[in-house]
């Protein structure tokens, strides 16, 4: 069976940018606004706070994995904060590499995990929008042990270090998502997901991107009339079912493009379009160059 998730979690091409450990003694704030980077925190002991963007403050205890896949502003404390709301504790850098806030010297109150990931899809922004915005899992004992194992990984010298990152960074976003609950989401794929009846057309979808699709077939798909399904797939997913469809199709078209798999018109079939000037003109009007020229395009840009 298709799995969409996987699909969307591998064309985004995680990889681990920075790791470490922050110990938390005392009164302490950090702020970040619009973070540019994925984040992950695991509480490895004690309880802190933590804000993110307009959402309640929430308190993170040990073994808790919050996972931050977009840009947002966010505000861990300690469970009292600063009196100041003004104070932005500058981190000191312990013997050992790990990271300390509040009062020096004291005993931690707080240890946890940070990590900052990047994605290497030229459409990582379509695909973090299919993403719930925020993750908070409790108890996941299985997150914890695979963020270590990326934090160890990262910091080693071993041979194929950045092959066993890409792979544990796979497994460690997939179990992060298939670990949170559907109700409480924000609109993306994994809320599309969670609805047994949408994933029924979802994964329709990304078994068949070739198909012409049409809204009365993915809502039979989904045993629903034509406008329960419009309605509720748009209410979930962020986007109707043909946006959704055909932005599944675009990226997949990019990735190709940029590993030369194939001609124009040989990618123009492999994503559902009957000929090369259609899929052509449906490419320029969505990236804003024509086929031909995206791959180069984005090649002269990151040299």
């Amino acid at each position: 069976m298709v799995d969409p998730l996987s699909e969307v979690v591998t064309l985004l091409q995680p990889r681990a940018s920075v790791s470490k450990v922050v110990n938390g003694s005392g009164r302490w704030r950090v702020r970040r606004y619009r973070a540019p980077e994925p984040l992950y925190f695991v509480i490895v002991e004690g309880m802190c706070t933590l804000t993110v963007d307009e959402r309640a403050p929430i308190e993170l205890q040990a073994d808790d994995f919050v996972l931050i896949p977009s840009s947002s502003s966010l505000t861990m404390t300690s469970l009292e904060p600063p009196l100041s709301d003004d104070l932005n504790s500058p981190p000191t850098v312990l013997p050992n590499g790990e990271l300390s806030l509040g009062t020096e010297g004291a005993s931690p109150d707080v240890r946890y995990l940070v990590g900052h990931c990047i994605f290497g899809s030229p459409d990582a922004a379509l695909l973090i929008s299919l993403l719930p915005r925020f993750v908070h899992i409790r108890g996941e004992r299985r997150l914890t042990t695979l963020v270590q194992l990326v934090v160890d990984e990262f910091r080693s010298a071993r041979p194929a270090r950045d092959v066993v990152l890409g792979r544990l960074l796979d497994v460690l976003f997939i179990e992060a998502f298939r670990s949170s609950t559907g109700a409480a989401l924000s609109p993306g794929l994994l809320r599309g997901l969670g609805d047994d009846r949408l994933a029924a057309a979802i994964r329709a979808m990304h078994a068949s991107p070739t198909h012409a699709w049409t809204v009365a077939q993915l809502a039979k798909q989904a045993a629903l009339s034509r406008s329960s399904f419009f309605d509720r797939f748009t209410r979930a997913v962020g986007m109707a079912p043909m946006e959704y469809l055909h932005a599944w199709r675009m990226a997949m078209a990019k990735k190709m493009l940029l590993h030369n798999e194939g001609s124009v018109a040989e990618v123009a079939e492999r994503v559902g379009y009957g000929s090369a000037s259609a899929f052509s003109v449906a490419f320029a009007r969505f990236v804003g160059l024509p086929p031909s020229q995206y791959a180069q395009a984005r090649m002269a840009t990151e040299q």
